[in-house]
């Protein structure tokens, strides 16, 4: 399985970059990722137009994990069994998208095959990245039976 992350926007601060670095390097020891940014909205454009950059860049045949305040709440130990789960189903790819400041078009959240809330406190882009991202390489060292996950 490889994982396929697209968010809205890039990573600015230096401190939450090398977070985001440091556990994409630990994810590397599990699985295969490619990372898309897409362009945040210009003032003049709609939230349907970022949904659009968004889907464009959706694999047709990956499996869709949304990033949502009104998405599933899960535990780590949680987390790991639904990313195991998608693995036993012989998924190739999986796309977790992490949507734009004012959130996502309906037509992003009608794509999508999971919806995933990771608090329902409000983080901003770059903490959502990095505690996603560690989330993920949490599940595997879950996953492998690895001790980092106390």
């Amino acid at each position: 399985m490889k994982l396929h992350f697209i968010w809205v926007g890039k990573t600015k601060n230096q401190s939450w970059r090398a977070l985001q670095e440091e556990y994409l390097k630990r994810l590397s020891h599990f699985i295969k990722f490619e990372i898309t940014e897409i362009k945040d909205k210009a003032k003049h454009e709609t939230i349907e137009i970022e949904g659009n950059r968004i889907l464009q860049k959706v694999n047709q045949s990956s499996f869709v994990c949304l990033l949502d305040v009104k998405g599933k709440s899960l535990g780590s130990r949680k987390l790991a069994a639904e990313v195991e789960k998608w693995q036993l189903r012989g998924l190739k790819e999986v796309t977790m998208i992490i949507g734009g400041a004012e959130g996502v078009s309906s037509a992003v959240v009608e794509r999508a095959d999971f919806s995933l809330s990771l608090s329902l406190l409000t983080f901003t882009h770059e903490m959502a990245r990095v505690v996603l991202i560690e989330q993920i390489y949490r599940a595997y060292t879950i996953i492998k039976g690895y001790p980092y996950q106390k």
